[in-house]
């Protein structure tokens, strides 16, 4: 049975009341690890080491942090393997992606990081007469919490921690409880990368550690990678405090393919690029709404079922598998009761809705769903309007550009969007009317490091980049 730690004051230590969780492997169904269930006094520590490392971290200058940022993307490389077959085991994501895509990018990205520490220290000046001088500088904001969700642990660490190190802030890492095991490893590979308390990661339910971090006065930012209802819970936990947010959370994407696009790139974009393999539709920008101009209706129906039919559910860990499983039996009820829903609501099923031990009786025990497809006509159903995260789509057809952007943007969530279409006008007016954070035009889910990453309405502000992890300073100086 593996056994991990919390990282606090660059100390390897159990949860202070020495209480764990168990670590389920979501394609077995049975306990591999087990995790601290960390607790408020976890918290004040982690707080606290944080906040007495933030003056020589802050003050160190912006190169000397670059120094070590790059030293985490130099572990990144050595130890790609392990940590992506641990992250595979813990959530299910299967491992061509976890090591072909994940981890690679993830060495590139704190390269990035590294190479933007320089961004946080500039500023402005402004002339404001002859003896008078104006100027702003960036100032990090102390320390930093970050909250991570279960779908992509070590990506989502890497896109918070490594910018919000680089702007000079001090960073304490919550996972999620559900699959924590491949951060904890992570922070066991770093104990030694950084000065004590500059990185803090701890491990428990959200209730138990979680809240106390948000509400706790020494924390001056937060930044959240998850569902909609627990940003809603943050921003009342944090009001006391008034603390600055950066919220990524759920999302509902329309993924629109017109009568001229590349059918096979568009099929292929709106399935396997999309909602049906690698993490099983457990993605936060999954097009699972699929909006299909009806001159190719039922051609588009035929590509994308011919498409799922070749998808490979088995062993994660095997890299023949393109699809795993959800993450754990709470969230594997959640996706099945939508397979009920949709049908009490009318939606036709065209193929899926197979789950549990049928779809891979080589795991019985293990949370799997099938690649599902439901199609209607009414955007209003609430397969068309709830985030899902699993392998469940729907498709809805529509006749003009303003009936697709209609339907688009008939949604709580507004935090990514596809378009397929040779049309470059059409493009530019959909980049421009859809409401959402990322428009991707002939392609989907690429998220390049150089791009803000972020959404609108239910699906929140900001982005995961160094300058959102400064505050702004004005200064003038009379001469």
């Amino acid at each position: 049975m593996n056994e991990y730690r919390n990282l606090i004051g660059g100390r390897l230590v159990p949860a202070a009341d020495g209480r764990t969780l168990d670590s389920v492997n979501p394609a077995t169904g049975e306990v591999w690890a087990r995790i601290p269930a960390g607790g408020k006094a976890d918290a004040d520590a982690a707080v606290a080491a944080a906040r007495e490392a933030f003056p020589m971290w802050s003050g160190m200058p912006a190169l000397g942090r670059a120094r070590f940022l790059r030293q985490v993307a130099e572990v990144f490389t050595r130890h790609a393997e392990e940590l992506a077959r641990i992250e595979t085991t813990d959530n299910g994501r299967i491992l061509r992606d976890t090591l072909k895509k994940d981890l690679p990018g993830m060495a590139h990205l704190w390269q990035i990081a590294a190479g933007q520490a320089l961004d946080a220290v500039k500023g402005d000046t402004v002339i404001l007469g002859p003896d008078s001088l104006g100027l702003t500088r960036r100032e990090p904001y102390g320390v930093a919490v970050c909250i991570i969700p279960w779908n992509s642990p070590v990506s989502t660490f890497s896109a918070k921690a490594a910018y919000a190190l680089a702007a000079g802030n001090t960073v304490i890492v919550k996972p999620a409880e559900q699959a924590s095991a491949s951060v904890l490893r992570l922070g066991e590979l770093l104990v030694e990368a950084f000065p004590p308390g500059v990185l803090n990661i701890v491990s428990g339910l959200g209730e138990d550690v979680g809240d106390p971090l948000v509400r706790h006065r020494g924390v001056n930012k937060v930044s959240l990678t998850g569902s909609t209802q627990t940003g809603q819970a943050i921003t009342r936990a944090s009001a006391d405090a008034l603390k600055p947010l950066t919220f990524e959370l759920g999302g509902k994407s329309p993924n629109i393919v017109f009568a001229d696009a590349d059918l096979d790139a568009a099929a292929r974009g709106v399935t396997v690029d999309s909602v049906y393999t690698g993490n099983a539709g457990q993605v936060c920008v999954a097009g699972s709404r699929i909006l299909i101009h009806r001159p190719v209706w039922d051609e588009m129906i035929e590509r994308i079922t011919a498409i799922a039919s070749h998808v490979t559910l088995a062993d994660p860990l095997d890299m023949a598998t393109t699809m795993g499983p959800i993450v754990s039996a709470g969230q594997y009820e959640r996706v099945t009761s939508y397979l009920e829903i949709a049908e009490k609501e009318g939606a036709e099923m065209v193929f899926g809705g197979r789950t549990g031990a049928e779809v891979v009786p080589s795991l019985p025990g293990g949370y799997w769903v099938a690649p599902t497809l439901f199609t209607t006509s009414d955007n209003s159903l609430r397969i068309c309007q709830e985030e899902i995260f699993g392998p469940v789509a729907v498709a809805i057809p529509f006749d003009t550009d303003e009936e697709a952007l209609a339907i688009a943007n008939d949604s709580a969530y507004g935090l990514a969007a596809g378009v397929w279409t040779r049309d470059l006008g059409r493009a530019h007016r959909f980049v421009r009317d859809l409401q959402s954070g990322t428009v991707w035009v002939n392609t989907f889910r690429q998220m390049p490091p150089g791009l803000p990453f972020g959404g609108i309405k239910d699906s929140g502000y900001g982005h995961d980049a160094v300058l959102e992890y400064t505050r702004e300073k004005a200064a003038i100086i009379q001469t």
